[in-house]
């Protein structure tokens, strides 16, 4: 088993046997929010489908038990791996870093497949018994954290932040943020942690990637539609559904938008790059337009060589948001592309 390659296939088997372990009622929970055999649901639902009907503190509590039922058990599993990797990467961001952002580096890091279930992902994060969750606060992003520092601390440092800002009434770089932050609480604390901290809170905007300003400032808030979708992006850092970034201008700036409409504004603009099942990257992140068989191409064109499924497959992965099947069924295509040899592939002469 620890030879075993992690996928999402290996991640969902592995999930389900250890599911086995826990009451019916624990394991009914615990599918439901993760999205195991159906859509995620939310505490207040599977509260409401009890009979007796069962209390939304009650739901949380069955699930925190979980957590600790299984940590041990996850030791001894390949699932290990997941854990293993998300402690190192938040030693890296000195202690502290947002869910999402985990999992998305997590992902990467092992080489699982890019649709692979986020919530298992977060509850596999979430039983280490070395690693904290916060709880969902308004303005903040839910976050995962060592024991070495504590919530008290990370808020501690946005609040300073917020001060400095607010008395400096103007944008300002980031050194001069930093600086500050150590100097006013006379601490020895990591620019890093610092750093890391404010990426968490909606209303720290980075921009250009050195400068600091507050969200309800106007002096670089974005006008048009196109500009507000590359605003969230940047914050977000990370390639984004469609509905997510509608649902982020909302947030962040305020303005309610249609979906419809955002959608519109990343197809016609040449800025965003389709890279998945309606999710977006900006072009600038070196993301090219194209379709999957064109991203095959261009990497077959790099080596002119034949390169095998799983070098291929890991390659448009890095660029692309797509199901490995779509893929494979790319590689197919006998106009473009020739199969030499076992699971072997070039451009067609």
């Amino acid at each position: 088993m620890s030879n075993e390659v992690l996928n999402n296939k290996v991640i969902v088997k592995s999930f389900e046997d250890i599911l086995k372990s826990l009451s019916e009622k624990e394991k009914n929970v615990i599918e439901r929010r993760v999205w195991l055999k159906w859509e995620k649901e939310t505490l207040q639902n599977i509260w409401n489908s009890f009979s007796p009907a069962i209390t939304r503190e009650r739901v949380r509590q069955i699930e925190d038990s979980w957590i600790k039922k299984i940590g041990r058990i996850i030791k001894a599993s390949l699932l290990t791996k997941i854990q293993s990797v998300s402690i190192e990467f938040l030693k890296l961001h000195w202690w502290v870093m947002s869910k999402d952002k985990l999992i998305n580096n997590v992902i990467k890091e092992l080489n699982i497949d890019s649709d692979a279930n986020h919530s298992i992902l977060e509850m596999i994060i979430q039983s280490d018994f070395e690693i904290k969750k916060s709880k969902q606060k308004l303005g903040c992003q839910i976050y995962f954290y060592l024991p070495n520092i504590s919530k008290t601390d990370i808020d501690t440092v946005y609040k300073e932040a917020v001060k400095i800002l607010k008395k400096k009434k103007d944008v300002v770089s980031k050194n001069y943020l930093f600086e500050n932050i150590i100097s006013s609480l006379k601490k020895d604390i990591s620019v890093t942690f610092i750093d890391s901290c404010l990426e968490l809170f909606d209303d720290i905007v980075y921009w250009e990637e050195n400068l600091v300003w507050l969200t309800k400032w106007k002096i670089l808030n974005p006008k048009t539609l196109k500009d507000k979708a590359i605003y969230v992006m940047k914050k977000e850092k990370t390639p984004m559904h469609f509905v997510d970034i509608s649902n982020k201008i909302t947030q962040m700036l305020e303005e309610k938008v249609k979906v419809n409409t955002i959608h519109n504004e990343l197809i016609r603009n040449s800025e965003f790059v389709l890279i998945g099942r309606w999710i977006y990257a900006l072009k600038e992140w070196w993301f090219n337009p194209g379709t999957v068989l064109d991203v095959i191409t261009s990497i077959l064109e790099k080596v002119w060589e034949p390169m095998s499924t799983e070098e291929i497959t890991k390659e448009v992965l890095k660029i692309r948001n797509v199901k490995q099947t779509t893929i494979y069924m790319n590689l197919q295509n006998k106009k473009a592309i020739e199969r030499v040899g076992r699971n072997y592939y070039q451009l067609k002469k």
